[in-house]
């Protein structure tokens, strides 16, 4: 594709057909004090390309590869190795884009891996049917409190303490937009925190709840069961909503849908996605059957054609660009579809029996972690029950306790600090992620640069 610059006369013409006086009118609703008002400092202006790609170079090495330093970071986005087949089908030709193309007749190879997809997703979450992905995890969320509202016509919804900051606030902002109404809660580190906060979700429920919103495992790695909590919402008239953002851990406990979830939502960036720096990633989305025309996003869906032969179709679709956008059920215009294979690719060479085998596996190592790092003087486990994740309790502020691993060549975990900045009560809080990619060598590492940064 030819890159042609416009002319000012084009320019001008297009002013004046949106009705903008000038190009900067239509930044007029970005805050003034965000707008740059003189070039960056230290950047030039023109310099050619071998020096970009010199100043560049210098630039990256300045980052701390993942790969190369024991990693222990977490909080929905997670290290896992990735076979290298993964990487090499989905490099292949004919899968080689990241949208979902409309002509059946033509994308069968593509069509049958999205529909292999639904049905993995399916039955990981323990729901009826999937879609056939969405952005992330957190549009995802959201989405599902769109689709409860549709469904009970309430705007009341209630999300748990345990729900990732960053989906609390993607679903915040979204909510401004459709009148939604959103009770939040922080998380603390008392280890009763788990039982306490069930009992707050049931008595919270009432006649006007749409749904009800939970993490497992939580933000600080908490897992648990919310069959008595989807029992709550339905007696009620509400939903529940569970969101996973670590897919790896059903292979070891109970799917939600088996808890009596309603809808279930993710981030599938865990199997088959690279860190990628924070994206792209993949949303996984399921529900019961009898809520699939309430279901946001993409479905695909087997039918035969006119020979009888076994064949692949974009089915139900309700979004946007379909019908007309104030009846859609979801105004996300595409599925994270290169994504989606790399999910299934992945789960397609572990199986049941790996992901059971890889789930097990990553347990027994954050199992092992925990006990060694809760040997350190003045540090304490405040997660009792976890999956790969889980959270201490420093005896000081985490922030400045992580920058100084840091500097060891130590990513050593996620300072609540810097999730919930300014509420004292979690400063001290520190999550770690421990997958099959840590060793014990990477472990003691951890140890050794937390015990000379408490010191």
């Amino acid at each position: 594709m030819r890159f042609l610059p416009l002319t000012d006369d084009d320019r001008a013409e297009m002013l004046e057909v949106i009705g903008a006086p000038t190009i900067e009118a239509l930044f007029a609703d970005v805050p003034q004090d965000l707008l740059l008002k003189q070039p960056i400092e230290g950047l030039p202006l023109h310099v050619s390309e071998m020096a970009v790609e010199r100043q560049l170079k210098a630039l990256a090495a300045n980052n701390m590869v993942a790969g190369d330093v024991p990693f222990f970071l977490g909080c929905g986005a997670y290290r896992h190795h990735i076979p290298a087949t993964v990487d090499h089908i989905i490099q292949r030709g004919e899968f080689l884009t990241s949208y979902t193309p409309y002509q059946p007749e033509i994308a069968q190879g593509t069509l049958q891996a999205l529909f292999e997809f639904q049905t993995q997703v399916a039955a990981m979450f323990g729901c009826e049917v999937a879609n056939a992905s969405m952005y992330d995890g957190s549009t995802a969320c959201w989405e599902a409190i769109g689709m409860a509202r549709r469904i009970t016509r309430k705007k009341k919804a209630i999300l748990s303490a345990g729900l990732h900051p960053h989906y609390v606030s993607v679903c915040t902002t979204m909510a401004k937009f459709t009148g939604d109404t959103l009770e939040t809660a922080l998380p603390t580190l008392d280890p009763e925190a788990p039982a306490k906060e069930l009992a707050r979700l049931v008595a919270a429920v009432d006649g006007e709840t749409s749904c009800v919103v939970v993490q497992t495992p939580s933000i600080l790695g908490h897992i648990g069961d919310w069959s008595a909590l989807a029992e709550a919402c339905h007696a009620k008239g509400a939903l529940l909503i569970v969101v996973v953002t670590e897919p790896v851990s059903l292979g070891a406990i109970k799917s939600p849908g088996e808890m009596g979830a309603d809808i279930v939502v993710g981030e599938g960036q865990s199997i088959g996605v690279g860190l990628n720096f924070g994206g792209p990633y993949v949303g996984l989305f399921a529900t019961r059957e009898k809520y699939v025309r309430q279901m946001p996003g993409r479905l695909c869906g087997e039918t035969t054609d006119a020979d009888g032969k076994r064949g692949f179709v974009l089915t139900l679709s309700t979004r946007e660009q379909h019908i007309r956008r104030e009846k859609a059920t979801s105004n996300i215009c595409t599925n994270a579809g290169l994504c989606a294979l790399a999910f299934t690719v992945h789960m397609s060479l572990l199986g049941e029996a790996g992901l059971r085998k890889l789930a097990l596996l990553n347990h027994a190592k954050a199992v092992a972690a925990a006990d060694r790092l809760v040997e350190i003087d003045g540090v304490e486990l405040v997660t009792p029950s976890f999956f790969n994740e889980f959270t201490l309790r420093l005896p000081r502020e985490a922030r400045p306790v992580v920058r100084a691993m840091a500097e060891k060549g130590v990513l050593g975990g996620v300072s609540l600090g810097r999730l919930y900045p300014g509420i004292e009560a979690l400063a001290n809080g520190l999550v770690l992620a421990v997958t099959e990619t840590t060793t014990s060598e990477d472990v003691e590492a951890l140890a050794s640069a937390l015990e000379d940064a408490l010191a």
